[in-house]
This record gives C-alpha cells, structure tokens and sequence, in this order.
C-alpha cells in the first residue's frame, strides 16, 4: 500500500472494528514496526485502546462516535476527530475553549454518500465558526465514498471526487487553511489513483485481503505486468496478518446409522470417527456452517458434521489418518498445502470477508508469531 500510494501521501491503518478482527493491542504495534505513524478509529473507546497501545509517535483520528463526555480527553491527548455537523463543531469550541487547548478536527464533507457530513448550505456558517474561534484546529478535511469497491457506482463516485475538490477548493479561497485533505479508503486508493490526495484510510487491505474481488481485478489488469490471460494465476500483491486456530479436544468412534449432534441434520453412514472442536458460533465460526464447513486437519480437509453449536462444532476426520487430541485446527489459514480463505470461509457463510473478521470476538487471544 505505501507503493502504490507513493511517498507524499500518509497511509493511515484503519483499526475499527478490533482491527478488522486482528486485534487493536495485537496490530496497531506490529504497523508502528512497518513504519506507521497514523491511525483511524471509529469510536472513542477505540481511540482509548489504541492510546494504550501505541508506543511511537503515532496520530490518532476518532471517524464516527466521540460522546461530548470523551471530548475533552481527545483534546488532552490531541487527539483529532471528525466534525460532521455544527452541533459537533460548536461543542469541540466551547470545550477546547474552557481547556485552553486546541481541539483538532476534521471537517467532514457530504459529497453524495447522504450519511454523515456538512451540507453546501451549512458551509458558510461552518467557515464563519471556525474564523471566530482560534481554539478549533482544523487538521484536516475529509469525505467518504459511497462504495468505491464496486464498479456499478463508478459514475456516483466520479460526481464524489468532483465535488469533494471543489468544496476544499472553495474552503482555501475562504481563508481556511484545513490541513490535509483524505478521501481514500482501501477500494478507492486501489481503483481511483485519484482519490490519494494527502492520505489514505486503508482498512481491510492492509491486513491482506482485497475489498471486493472486482477491486482485485481492477488493480491487476491496471497495474500488474503481465497478460490479462493469465491474471487469474497472477499472486496477490497483499498478504494475509492472520490465521485462525483452534484444537482438537475429544475424538470418538460413531456406528454406521447414528445421528451426530443436535437434531437429525447428520447421519453416518459407515463407522466414522468424529472430532469435537471447542469453537462456535459464539467465537464468530456462523452456524449457516453446518454440515457445509470445513476446517484443516494434518493438512487435510475436515467437513463440518452436523449443527454448528455454541461453544463447539464436531468434525469428520474418519479419512485422515492419525488424528489425535490436541492436534490443530485450521479455521482460517494454511496447513501444509492447503488453505482455507477468508474469502472462502465467506462465500461459505454467504458473508463479506469483513463480516468473518469483526465477528471473531475480542476475548479469543491474539497472539503474535515470526
């Protein structure tokens, strides 16, 4: 992502979301390691988490919620957020005002997305607010795309790109100096080299997977080298952070004829040794797995048998050989030859590979490897 965004523009690591799943105190340390020094958040609270990760001189920018009880600790910690509407804007001044310090904002543009974001008509009051009050700090100016990974909203995003320019254009020529300007997210910096500008907002790329497979296609066909006959065989320039693993934690031998688990959803039908693994839906593996799933098993494939249950689901492993308790299981990741993707595991569930990722809970531990 730094080469393709070149050396003038900020990579900023998107970390909403537990780190899209990975960990906030897992990953935001390992990013500081590869040289990143700015990071988006969604919340307050994960504006927190990352305050107490971090261990360089690294920025932190609050996206979305930031109660007006949390406003004057990301002033103390300068950290910077998003103002978004004028309610927003006028509680940031009379807080930075009664701290004496400067509260570091982000004016967020409605461009086209009609979610969060200052209207054309608010502009001139937002501009005479900010002229009045030397305790606002604008860092930065920003927008967000309505779906820039998929093609069908080529035209919407155009018009997006096109307006957001002219709105900061319009801002200089008010004498506001607003920083940086940042409009990219992953699918956008990947598909729109335009939407660069001062810095990027690269979220799920930057743990290794693609937002869209027609984002993928897109940036092959663009930017790689070779024929586009063969870019279906062309390796991915982005690398996958995590695996997902468990263990196996009891085996037993089924008769021909018995139902396996809840219900009568799975019957062997020759003598089968079924595996119990301590993973289910509660840790995020989705129940719509059930008997269509699969995990990795001495480096072979272990279909789901049965209903995915809370805490555990059960496997076939009759046809791999020397299965024993305490072996691994491969959720998510490699294990000899095989592999099981996060795209895979989502088109399994029928859910976006962002989905898969926030949905593996907080409290399964992260652990860091070579």
């Amino acid at each position: 992502m730094k080469r393709h965004i070149g050396p003038d523009a900020i990579l900023s690591s998107v970390i909403k979301g537990n780190a899209y799943g990975h960990g906030i105190k897992a990953f935001l340390p390992l990013a500081e390691d590869c040289g990143i020094r700015h990071f988006s958040v969604f919340s307050a609270r994960e504006a927190q988490v990352a305050l107490e990760a971090h261990t360089r001189d690294s920025r932190i920018m609050i996206m979305g919620y930031i109660g007006e009880d949390a406003v004057p600790w990301a002033i103390e910690n300068e950290i910077s957020f998003y103002v978004f509407d004028f309610h927003r804007l006028q509680i940031a001044a009379e807080i930075a005002g009664k701290l004496g310090r400067k509260a570091r904002i982000h004016l967020e543009l409605e461009t086209g997305l009609n979610r969060t974001g200052f209207m054309e008509a608010e502009m001139e009051r937002v501009v005479e607010k900010i002229k009045g009050c030397s305790d606002l700090l604008v860092a930065g100016v920003a927008t967000h795309y309505a779906g820039a990974e998929t093609i069908s909203n080529y035209f919407r995003i155009k018009q997006q790109i096109t307006l957001f320019r002219e709105r900061c254009e319009w801002l200089g020529q008010q004498g506001i100096d607003f920083g940086i300007m940042h409009s990219a997210c992953s699918a956008a910096a990947l598909t729109y080299p335009e939407t660069i500008m001062d810095m990027v907002r690269s979220g799920i790329a930057l743990y290794g997977f693609w937002p869209t497979g027609e984002t993928k296609m897109n940036y092959l066909l663009n930017y790689s080298q070779i024929e586009e006959d063969q870019i279906f065989k062309s390796p991915s320039p982005l690398r996958r952070v995590m695996s997902w693993k468990s263990r196996i934690m009891s085996i037993r031998d089924v008769s021909p004829g018995q139902f396996v688990g809840y219900g009568n959803t799975y019957m062997t039908t020759v003598r089968s040794r079924i595996a119990s693994v301590p993973i289910g839906y509660t840790h995020g593996f989705p129940r719509d797995l059930s008997n269509s799933g699969f995990v990795l098993v001495r480096g072979k494939r272990a279909p789901v048998a049965g209903l995915v249950n809370m805490n555990m689901i059960l496997v076939n492993v009759t046809e791999i050989p020397g299965v024993s308790n305490g072996d691994e299981v491969v959720i998510i990741g490699c294990q000899g030859d095989q592999e099981v993707t996060v795209s895979s595991f989502s088109e399994m569930s029928q859910y976006l590979n962002y989905e898969v990722l926030v949905q593996i809970p907080a409290h399964i531990p992260r652990l860091t490897v070579d």
